[in-house]
């Protein structure tokens, strides 16, 4: 059972989630996922999870892209869920997808080889950050990792104005995992400067 609690959706309001992957495609946020996707290197046989899937654009491009990867996509919006699985069946892709938040994942312990994050982060208040990663620390693997990208903050919106690289990767690495900006972060992108993360679960 999910315990019921606030979140922010996709599109900010529940309202306009229809808009949700017209917006994205137009802007062209497929060329960030493939990004994310070539960083995180996932291999036929990896079990991946990702938070904050929405309507499942980065898992469905994963399964394509990587048959025979285990492939589960979470996120507190049933809504975005329920567009997630209707896209996945239409197009024949095993992704499963399950309602859960990002701090209480429904999988056990070390048992993730991949977990993924797109443009998640700013979307949590920041009491809220440190138990997310906790959780990501727990569900890896020895030696899983964590693929992150968001927005490069230093924004005057709230809940991007903390979220600059230092801080990001100080709040994954007080989780226990070693972290680093990938090189290929803070550019410029179809909605912004973002940033790409990764960290890996010491054995």
């Amino acid at each position: 059972m999910v315990t019921e609690r606030d979140y922010l959706p996709a599109m900010g309001q529940h309202a306009l989630l229809f808009l949700y992957d017209p917006c994205t495609r137009l802007a062209g946020v497929g060329r960030l996922h493939d990004e994310l996707l070539d960083q995180a290197d996932v291999r036929p046989g990896h079990r991946v999870l990702e938070i904050g899937c929405g309507t499942g654009n980065v898992v469905l491009r994963l399964a394509r892209r990587t048959p025979g990867a285990d492939v589960l996509g979470t996120d507190p919006d049933p809504r975005a869920l329920r567009r997630g699985h209707r896209k996945a069946v239409r197009r024949g892709l095993p992704v499963r997808f399950e309602r859960a938040f990002a701090d209480e994942l429904p999988v056990p312990d070390a048992s993730v080889d991949r977990v993924l994050s797109s443009y998640m982060l700013h979307h949590l208040d920041d009491a809220d950050k440190p138990r997310v990663m906790a959780e990501v620390h727990r569900v890896l693997r020895p030696g899983g990792e964590l693929h992150l990208i968001d927005a490069a903050g230093g924004h005057a919106h709230p809940r991007l104005a903390g979220n600059t690289p230092d801080r990001v990767v100080a709040l994954i690495r007080d989780a226990g995992l070693d972290a680093t900006e990938s090189g290929r972060g803070h550019r410029r992108g179809p909605v912004g400067h973002y940033v790409l993360y990764r960290a890996v679960r010491r054995p």
